[in-house]
């Protein structure tokens, strides 16, 4: 694994052994900034259930200009931290160790998120809450997108009455990133 484009192209980057973590691949993270190129520049990035932090480096790396990095995970945790100073991303990135979706009270400072990405366990399911936790905590800018990685075979019925919409889907052989928008006016 290994940071894909901008200034930290090429970089390895550390991930945990075991099936607790499920590293998004480099060709599904390839696709997934090719989506994005136009909502990275300068945005407020958010990676929940980060994992080694993969992700929300992509997007420092193609300038980002800030990433909160949540993952309860000790040994993740300290991938991140590893990963970040491989990068020399550390001063442009918040960890925070904490549980989700109860961490998303605690980062009011840290936002407005222009762009949030989780990927989290795919039998815990937490969408629905951590969707709901975002909303409430105003955590999103008017125009914030939320990218949730899942099982292919996963059901989209948590977007029902989310104040979320669902604007795009992108399936690959055995996941998805399903990209949302919140419903206008659906913001606290």
């Amino acid at each position: 694994m290994r940071v894909i484009a901008g200034t930290c192209r090429s970089i390895p980057l550390r991930t945990v052994e075991g099936s607790a973590t499920r590293p998004t691949t480099d060709r599904i993270k390839e696709t997934l900034f090719n989506i994005l190129q136009n909502d990275i520049p300068q945005c407020r990035f958010l990676d929940l259930y980060a994992g080694s932090g993969q992700i929300g480096i992509e997007a420092l790396s193609r300038g980002a200009k800030h990433a909160v990095m949540v993952e309860h995970d000790k040994k993740c945790a300290q991938a991140i931290r590893d990963n970040l100073h491989k990068t020399r991303l550390e001063e442009k990135t918040t960890l925070m160790e904490r549980e989700l979706p109860a961490a998303l009270k605690l980062l009011g400072s840290e936002g407005p998120f222009d762009v949030v990405f989780m990927d989290p366990p795919y039998d815990l399911h937490p969408e629905a809450d951590v969707l709901r936790e975002l909303r409430e905590n105003d955590l999103l800018a008017e125009n914030a997108l939320v990218v949730i990685e899942a099982d292919k075979n996963r059901t989209c019925d948590f977007v029902e009455d989310s104040g979320f919409e669902l604007i795009r889907t992108k399936v690959y052989k055995n996941n998805m990133h399903l990209f949302l928008r919140p419903v206008e006016g659906s913001l606290v």
